[in-house]
């Protein structure tokens, strides 16, 4: 019986070290070459298998490039999952953010090797971009789940989760996008920090007078 229980065990274990393999032989070509310059064929070569494994475990090279960085929303996840149950939904999702980037062994992206470099590259390579945007859109369906429990809703009927989620994935992404054109990594805290200060202010109340404030202000006049 012992038997029984551990081959299942060991066949998932291999399974995943093959996985990890082939992640990294692409992570590192794909870097160190550029996506356009590598195919599928080289990273299965690189982690010696075959054509056929690679496929049995990603669906592009794109794919096999981002798994690093595919389990960064479930940590975060976890994360909003442990926040108290009365803080408010936003303010839960942003700590939850904020526990990720400064706990030690969850390795957010501006303590990890190379990251900063992958996210780089997002921008520049149109698949690859569109590749970590599905990864992110599945994080967030996840953490709109979890937003609609906390606050005791159905989601397909309420739009809160939705338009929390939508929020605070928005001022991270906004900070990832300030993090790449800065070039400095470990400037990623303090840009989210203040993505997320900027959704607890009224923006609108503090935009400058300008053409369209006064072509509004116009309108108003001859109404």
């Amino acid at each position: 019986m012992n038997r029984e229980r551990k081959t299942p065990e060991r066949r998932s274990r291999k399974a995943r070290r093959t996985r990890d393999t082939l992640a990294q032989a692409a992570f590192e070509l794909v870097l160190d070459r550029g996506l356009r310059d590598v195919t599928v064929e080289e990273i299965a070569e690189r982690a010696d298998v075959d054509r056929r494994t690679f496929s049995r475990y990603f669906a592009s090279k794109e794919d096999a490039v981002l798994d690093s960085v595919r389990g960064d929303g479930d940590r975060i996840n976890d994360a909003l999952r442990d926040r108290p149950a009365g803080e408010p939904p936003l303010t839960a999702y942003r700590r939850a953010v904020m526990d990720w980037l400064a706990h030690p062994e969850a390795q957010a992206w501006h303590r990890r090797p190379r990251i900063f470099e992958l996210l780089v590259l997002a921008q520049r390579e149109p698949t690859l971009y569109a590749a970590f945007h599905h990864i992110r859109v599945d994080a967030q369906e996840d953490s709109v789940a979890l937003i609609a429990e906390r606050l005791g809703v159905d989601p397909r009927q309420d739009i809160r989760p939705a338009v929390t989620v939508a929020a605070g994935a928005g001022a991270l992404l906004a900070a990832q996008a300030a993090w790449v054109r800065g070039g400095c990594p470990e400037e990623l805290p303090r840009l989210v920090e203040q993505a997320f200060d900027a959704l607890a202010t009224d923006l609108l109340a503090q935009l400058p007078a300008g053409p369209a404030s006064h072509s509004t202000t116009e309108g108003n006049r001859t109404s």
